[in-house]
């Protein structure tokens, strides 16, 4: 009788219905991703606004990247105030796992940035995680910048935008995980960029930059519980972005890792960091910030009091939000004599 028994426990065993998978990790509503390593992703935005576009911005989408069929939007004022116009990165943040160049939020900020700025502006897409592990975002941020190398240098460039864009006169933006590989960019095209003659990087400016470790700082760990980008959260996107295997502490996270490399002998040109007093990262923009500057470092730091970790896209009409703009528009100046 067990024999039997056993028998057909074993039988039902082998033909039972293995469980449906389910969730493990779930971000802003637009990724999720399951026990059995399937991914979704929304093909809608988790910010609904709408695209403020009143014509005074011109843009288009161009593919930079062929083999990851990779896209960035250029911006430029449909009436500007001068011929050569200065081209300035944005790139946008999402922890490395969502965002887009085509989100509204994103949008809008670009049409602000190109309209206020008077510039060229360039918003590129790159791979996300975890489909693709980090440092497939650092590549591709750098492969943008290759592809507006191979415009200058073309015999028949995109005249939409060698018409208008001066060359000589780029910076490279980012927020939050955009802030991180506007970060990697400096280090990998050092002060003057001269690798991208005749492109020519005048400074870097760091929105809110998701830098991380595996030892938390005091604000993340005693910081308000209920900020936009919570600690959960950014425990999460790193969870999914970083190679695997690897800790917090990895280059690509910690700048000042055990791991990383040395920022005190390299020229990384100007830079500056804006950070939102109430936002979890602030400490760790701080920090960069006072060890570039002790060893002799063009950097500045720049804190709003009381704002949150992407205060200028979720309301880019507030007050601060303008006050930064003014920031960068100061910064571009200094910078381009």
């Amino acid at each position: 009788m067990s024999c039997t028994n056993e028998g057909n426990t074993a039988a039902s065993a082998a033909t039972a219905t293995p469980p449906p998978p389910h969730e493990v990790e779930e971000c802003r509503g637009v990724l999720r991703v399951y026990s059995d390593a399937s991914i979704w992703r929304s093909s809608e935005p988790s910010f609904s606004v709408p695209v403020e576009d009143d014509g005074s911005v011109l843009w288009k989408d161009v593919v930079f990247d062929h083999t990851h069929n990779l896209q960035l939007r250029l911006y430029k004022p449909a009436k500007p105030s001068s011929s050569k116009l200065p081209v300035f990165y944005y790139i946008h943040g999402g922890g490395f796992c969502i965002g887009s160049r085509a989100w509204p939020n994103c949008q809008n900020y670009c049409f602000k940035l190109a309209s206020q700025l008077q510039a060229v502006i360039v918003a590129p897409d790159y791979r996300l995680a975890p489909e693709n592990r980090l440092p497939a975002a650092i590549e591709d941020g750098y492969a943008s910048v290759k592809w507006l190398q191979a415009q200058a240098t073309a015999e028949e460039p995109d005249a939409w935008l060698a018409d208008v864009a001066d060359f000589s006169r780029v910076f490279i933006s980012g927020d939050s995980a955009g802030g991180n590989m506007a970060h990697h960019l400096a280090v990998w095209l050092g002060g003057g960029s001269a690798g991208l003659a005749p492109v020519r990087v005048r400074g870097y400016v760091y929105l809110a930059p998701f830098f991380g470790g595996t030892v938390r700082t005091e604000f993340e760990a005693h910081g308000p519980k209920e900020a936009f980008l919570n600690i959960d959260l950014i425990d999460r996107f790193w969870r999914l972005s970083i190679p695997l295997g690897e800790t917090t502490d990895h280059p690509i996270v910690n700048p000042f890792g055990p791991k990383s490399p040395n920022l005190e002998n390299m020229d990384l040109g100007p830079i500056l960091v804006i950070v939102g007093g109430c936002d979890l990262l602030r400490d760790r923009a701080l920090d960069y910030a006072n060890k570039l500057k002790k060893w002799g470092k063009k950097i500045e730091y720049v804190e709003f009091d009381g704002q949150q970790h992407g205060f200028f896209t979720i309301d880019p009409n507030s007050h601060p939000s303008q006050q930064l703009m003014l920031l960068i528009n100061k910064f571009i100046a200094e910078n381009s004599l």
